[in-house]
């Protein structure tokens, strides 16, 4: 029986500033490398995490080039987020980001504000398989766009050639996400995209995740999957029950301001900044999420 071509944890990265407001491209080589070796399976840049929507073109070009770089270099997949709410300007990223050397996917989110029908977002999404001269993931995250890809929609793209997967991200595991793990076919990629339902995600059939959480703890966000997969139940409670208070903390204001925090505060970015309308996180949320963190590593460590 065939399997999927994406398993396991792919990060969503952040993109780091530096002081001057340019892009930290060299912070952000640094958490790419960092992540895989950490064990995750691949990189995910210019998606929600990567405030993609505020970078300028040079920005995204060279965010692709370095994670794409690090990737070929370790043989890991990368997952870019060329999707928009513009057909023919979807059709053009695609194809320009995967023209990158390492970039193995793109990210096709279902388009926003303009609300399409459901067969319309099908089209878009099958219009941008068709020309992608790599495997395409569906990004369905109703909470951001205003629509959701319904089971059937799915189901329709998941016969196509070059749709592999997608980022389910509805908000919980609904009747619509149990449709999608029972009938897809069996080399289709269910990743959990809503970070506190991951591990029941793949136990229900899931591939595995793209999970901005794992900018922390991501040893044990990955270990976490692995435990699923391989249907090890009280190995991957263990996990999910310490990492939930840091998924809830993580997300306390708006993605990806506490990430940005607390990677800033462990050393590992130059800044926490964001881009306006984002505003950096308060102090208490950053506090609040590295307590979490040593909590969650200590509850492991005692488990």
């Amino acid at each position: 029986m065939p399997t999927p071509s994406l398993r396991g944890v792919y990060v969503p990265l952040i993109t780091p500033f530096a002081a001057d407001g340019s892009v930290a491209l060299d912070a952000l080589e640094g958490l790419a490398s960092g992540y895989l070796d950490a064990g995750a399976a691949g990189l995910v840049p210019l998606g929600t995490t990567g405030e993609a929507p505020l970078l300028d073109a040079d920005e995204k070009r060279a965010v692709v080039e370095v994670c794409a770089r690090v990737g070929r270099e370790r043989g890991a997949q990368v997952i870019v987020g060329s999707g928009s709410n513009n057909t023919a300007a979807t059709l053009a990223a695609t194809e320009a980001y995967a023209a990158v050397a390492g970039a193995t996917h793109a990210m096709i989110v279902v388009p926003y504000y303009v609300r399409p029908s459901q067969a319309g977002i099908v089209a878009h999404v099958r219009a941008a398989a068709d020309a992608s001269p790599v495997p395409v993931v569906v990004y369905n995250i109703p909470l951001r766009t205003g629509r959701v890809l319904e089971a059937a929609g799915m189901l329709e793209l998941a016969a196509h050639p070059n749709v592999v997967g997608v980022k389910q991200a509805v908000d919980g595991i609904d009747v619509a996400t149990l449709e999608i793990l029972a009938r897809a076919p069996a080399d289709f990629a269910v990743l959990g995209g809503d970070d506190p339902y991951l591990l029941p995600t793949v136990l229900m059939g899931g591939a595995g995740a793209i999970c901005a959480s794992a900018h922390v703890c991501t040893a044990h966000f990955v270990r976490m999957i692995e435990c699923g997969l391989a249907g090890d139940i009280a190995g991957g409670r263990l996990r999910h029950e310490a990492l939930l208070p840091v998924v809830q903390a993580c997300f306390a204001e708006p993605n990806p301001a506490v990430f940005k925090a607390v990677l800033h505060a462990q050393g590992r970015i130059p800044t926490p900044d964001l881009r306006l309308p984002l505003l950096a996180a308060s102090a208490g949320a950053r506090d609040a999420a590295l307590a979490a963190i040593d909590a969650a590593e200590a509850q492991i460590a005692g488990g």
